[in-house]
């Protein structure tokens, strides 16, 4: 098969862990050339000895997504290293989710949720879009949720900050089209990441469970105890139930790894039997 990958100049948020890192991992391995982003320094030089360590192509340069001014400076430190900006992957995302009643214990996650989350995306999608239509082309993929698809109790601010990115995600692509790829991924839950340490309530979770709440507890107690029943845990069985992250980065890497005249624009990735009702 073809590989679309080789020698594109990728920049990526919240490059530090998770997502971010796995596909930085992946996508170096196919030959692009990484621009890692992070506000945790420590966290980002890991990330960027792993691809120097495989062969990789890679630089790592401090931003806080929120700070308009450094987003800016992360573009013009991958078009001075590179030469040029094909994709930005806006990933960085934090996940506050508490009800309406949590207000004052949530009210600065909730600010800091607005703020990396919603505007975090339009951040990075202003600091590489003129340099892509000068360049004639290039590809934004943003990370919004399947709690962006409506709201359920327990994560309105989360839950609106992840819709307002998917309507961002088609405006941009709407005004774009025939210049700027966009796509638009939606994760299921992915309990193997720290996305939920940063929840204000972990009974708010129950929201996007619905009936289903009781159920979903007792699996997850399974999946990750002591012994894993294998009709949960295995990949290739129906009834996978607890999406690992490296198996999101994969579906990431698909998406990009496309000749410019497709674009692959809505991703939905599940485990095929996690039990979200969104």
């Amino acid at each position: 098969m073809a590989n679309h990958l080789e020698g594109r100049v990728i920049v990526i948020t919240g490059a530090g862990s998770g997502f971010g890192r796995l596909v930085a991992q992946k996508t170096a391995a196919r030959g692009a050339r990484i621009v890692a982003s992070d506000v945790d320094r420590a966290g980002l030089d890991e990330t960027v000895a792993s691809l120097e360590a495989e062969g990789g192509e890679a630089i790592g340069v401090i931003a806080d997504v929120t700070d308009r001014a450094a987003m800016h400076a992360l573009a013009q430190a991958a078009l001075d290293r590179f030469g040029a900006i094909d994709v930005i992957l806006n990933n960085a995302g934090v996940m506050p989710l508490a009800f309406f009643t949590d207000h004052a214990a949530a009210a600065e996650a909730w600010d800091r949720c607005i703020d990396i989350n919603l505007k975090g995306v339009l951040n990075g999608i202003c600091a590489v879009h003129d340099a892509m239509l000068e360049q004639g082309r290039g590809h934004v993929v943003n990370v919004s949720s399947i709690y962006g698809n409506g709201p359920v109790p327990g994560a309105a601010v989360y839950g609106a900050t992840k819709a307002a990115v998917r309507f961002i995600s088609e405006a941009l692509r709407q005004e774009s089209q025939g210049r700027i790829k966009v796509t638009t991924i939606r994760p299921t839950g992915v309990p193997g990441t720290n996305l939920s340490s940063g929840m204000i309530n972990p009974t708010a979770l129950t929201g996007v469970l619905g009936a289903g709440a009781d159920a979903f507890m007792e699996k997850i107690g399974k999946v990750f105890g002591e012994d894993p029943p294998a009709h949960l845990t295995d990949v290739d069985g129906i009834e996978y139930f607890a999406l690992a992250p490296e198996l999101l980065a994969d579906q990431i890497v698909y998406a990009i790894d496309q000749p410019w005249g497709v674009s692959i624009s809505d991703v939905t990735v599940r485990a095929s039997g996690d039990g979200y009702m969104l």
